[in-house]
């Protein structure tokens, strides 16, 4: 082959490749990665240290909204109370897709060393607590912010449409409030622009640092909320035969209530947790009080064994408390949160992408997860894909580091990069694949 035939040959080469085509290549992107980095970080330190509880997330969402406007994307705020969402239009045409972030912190005081340390107290439920970012939340924050500023880095090349979301209370609202996920769409987070796919992350002490955990179909727990309260009659602690022990009562129902789980539902198919997490009553030792309330959460996999589940925990509370001369209400809070379910061709169209950014070794299916996440009300509304990045150093046995909400919970700051390069790649990948 002469030597103009192979500069020839190489033009074409050029040409068809994606660079040429206007499309953004792994160096463009990875080189405007690296020049946000340390900024993430920043962020992170920096909403780590000012961290602010459900609803209430007014300086984050100032941070935000302030470095969204700064990179000339069409920025709204006051969705859902303090929720931001920011959209940025590429300059070719393609799909339009969805990234999100919860911003929210949790009433712990926080223990760790780190120079960053939350000291911040508030008010929360009636009581002073402290107020920490236990739950990575910080982090997801300023991944996003700063996927937001690469992807403006490169607009021109970068075809289709972003919608950023910038979400407040995931946790959850405070009590009598409405908030989160399900308050932004009932908002009309999608009426105006509305993705075919949704993507979001969270990062998980569970599992190493790096290593990117995921699951198609139904991976996080549908979660909800319950409350039994239950009435006896009082007497002296002397003459327990004069009176309805509610307490006596309510702890039969504890017991009832884990037969459920354990001899009723059928888990070889799915799981189902049922766990009491509060039993308030009496004031005095020697008074049997009239009274006892008892809240807890239910984790299901399937709505029919959701109700399942609902329906036999209302019989044993009912039947138990009829038995003991009292009587028990169950009541199931309409504020659920949903299961989420990974769409299985959107998980096996993003995979690969996931494997080049954190690489193939570091890509791994993980078990179902009892833990909840209102990102399943968007996946309710478009097909989406969630998954975990470990943030653990591996160094530490996973299995004794502190959990997400643990007032230990530490970030190993090296996979933040990791989280940034993954979200990053499955959006990118998704909106030049057309």
């Amino acid at each position: 082959m002469s030597s103009t035939i192979r500069q020839v040959a190489g033009v074409i080469a050029v040409l068809v490749s994606g660079a040429a085509l206007g499309e953004v290549s792994q160096a463009q992107l990875e080189s405007a990665t690296a020049r946000v980095d340390a900024s993430v970080i920043a962020w992170r330190r920096d909403i780590h240290q000012h961290p602010e509880l459900g609803n209430r997330e007014t300086r984050t969402a100032a941070l935000v909204a302030a470095h969204l406007k700064k990179l000339g994307l069409d920025v709204t705020t006051d969705i859902a109370h303090t929720g931001v969402t920011a959209v940025l239009r590429g300059g070719k045409p393609g799909p339009t897709i969805a990234l999100r972030a919860d911003m929210d912190a949790l009433p712990v005081v926080e223990q760790t060393d780190v120079p960053f340390k939350s000291t911040v107290t508030t008010e929360y439920m009636g009581k002073k607590v402290g107020v920490m970012h236990a739950c990575g939340h910080d982090a997801h924050t300023a991944i996003l912010m700063g996927i937001a500023q690469t992807l403006a880095s490169v607009r021109a090349d970068l075809p289709g449409t972003v919608l950023f979301i910038f979400q407040p209370a995931e946790e959850g609202p405070p009590e009598g409030e409405e908030g989160g996920a399900s308050m932004m769409i009932k908002e009309g987070l999608f009426a105006k622009v509305k993705p075919e796919a949704v993507f979001g992350l969270h990062v998980a002490a569970a599992i190493p640092s790096g290593v990117v955990g995921y699951r198609s179909g139904p991976f996080m727990a549908g979660a909800d909320t319950f409350q039994i309260d239950i009435t006896g009659r009082q007497a002296h602690g002397s003459r327990p035969w004069s009176g309805v022990d509610p307490i006596v009562i309510g702890s039969q129902i504890i017991v009832g209530l884990q037969t459920i789980v354990s001899r009723q539902v059928d888990i070889t198919e799915l799981p189902a947790v049922v766990t009491v997490g509060q039993f308030e009553s009496g004031v005095r030792q020697n008074i049997i009080p009239e009274t006892a309330r008892m809240r807890g959460t239910i984790r299901t996999f399937d709505t029919k064994v959701r109700e399942d589940v609902i329906e036999r925990m209302q019989r044993t509370t009912e039947n138990i408390a009829t038995a003991g001369g009292g009587k028990a209400t169950l009541t199931v809070s309409d504020h659920s949160y949903p299961i989420v379910v990974n769409d299985p061709k959107l998980v096996a169209r993003t995979l690969p992408s996931l494997q080049r950014a954190a690489g193939k070794d570091k890509v791994v299916i993980t078990p179902l997860q009892t833990g909840a996440e209102d990102f399943a009300f968007y996946a309710q509304q478009v097909p989406s894909f969630f998954f975990y990045v470990g943030v653990t150093p591996t160094t530490t046995d996973v299995a004794n580091a502190p959990t997400n909400h643990s007032q230990l919970f530490y970030i190993d700051e090296p996979a933040i990069g990791i989280a940034t390069r993954a979200l990053l790649a499955v959006a990118v990948d998704y909106l030049q694949a057309e």
